[in-house]
């Protein structure tokens, strides 16, 4: 049996990063022991350099297995690291660094990068998301983004695309959730829908949500909020994706549109959907059972 993992995060308190971590961190933690240590990157630019360079950084005591870290603040420590305490650096996004500089890459496959000895290309970003033991098959869940560097937002044309949904739909309770990202006067307009549990980002903890993605059978996904459609799939609902003007046709704003081909999500036009599930998306384990295989196997 394998021995508990000594796994040490490199973090840079951004949601959207740490959760990539936490998913590997749950997929190995459901196959073998994990002592886990969460490390602050340092905020400025100078200071990583400088602990990269062999400057001051706080580290635990004892050697670390595995070393993780997402995000652009996570690079340089996640390295420094393992030059002072040895382990594996396993960085989960496309690094800015050259990918040699990493024992492993994990990078989604929208970025284009090729898989070889030190990449593996994952569907989309790793997540924590897994599907609960039953699934209540009378709920429908909408998650609405904002406006971003890759899309614009209408109003108008997205509550008319929530309105085609849920007056075609037999499902029987509707949660709808918005974001940090979305106008002010959307949450509004959602509250004065009628037929439908509205709840606004402010007003929920951090596990509400992930615990509804793990028991929806329907879930509808604005196409900007992009963790969040691979959260849904990973979820196991049947998922669709509301149309958001892009800004241009780039990586993101062709997500939706990639994924739609291949058909594991839906658009507004198939509505209701009544299609079996695809099988839930489990990148994290996937990459849990390469890491252990690789480098944790024993003799």
């Amino acid at each position: 049996m394998t021995p508990a993992l000594t796994v040490w995060q490199w973090t840079d308190g951004k949601r959207g990063h740490e959760r990539q971590c936490e998913g590997l961190v749950a997929a190995l933690a459901a196959r073998v022991g994990v002592n886990l240590s969460l490390l602050r990157a340092p905020s400025s630019a100078w200071a990583r350099g400088i602990a990269f360079c062999g400057g001051p950084l706080t580290l635990p005591q004892g050697a670390p297995d595995l070393l993780l870290g997402a995000g652009r603040a996570c690079q340089l420590p996640l390295l420094a690291t393992r030059r002072r305490r040895g382990g594996r650096a396993v960085y989960l996004m496309r690094p800015q660094l050259p990918l040699s500089w990493f024992d492993l890459c994990v990078v989604p496959r929208h970025d284009g990068v090729a898989p070889d000895a030190r990449v593996v290309v994952s569907e989309g970003p790793l997540n924590p998301v897994r599907p609960a033991p039953t699934r209540d098959e009378g709920l429908g869940l909408v998650l609405l983004g904002g406006p971003s560097a890759h899309h614009d937002w209408d109003n108008d044309a997205m509550i008319a695309q929530l309105e085609r949904v849920l007056g075609v739909s037999t499902t029987s309770r509707w949660v709808v959730t918005d974001s940090r990202r979305a106008p002010p006067a959307l949450a509004t307009r959602l509250a004065a829908l009628p037929g439908i549990e509205f709840h606004s980002h402010r007003d929920t903890p951090p596990d509400w949500l992930p615990a509804l993605l793990a028991r929806a059978a329907e879930v509808w996904v604005s196409a900007d909020s992009v963790s969040m459609i691979y959260e849904a799939l990973s979820g196991g609902a049947r998922v669709g994706v509301l149309d958001v003007p892009a800004r241009r046709a780039d990586r993101i704003t062709t997500i939706a549109a990639d994924l739609r081909a291949r058909g594991l999500v839906y658009g507004v036009d198939q509505a209701p959907l009544t299609a079996a599930p695809a099988s839930p998306l489990d990148e994290a384990g996937r990459v849990a059972e390469l890491v252990l295989a690789r480098w944790f196997a024993g003799p």
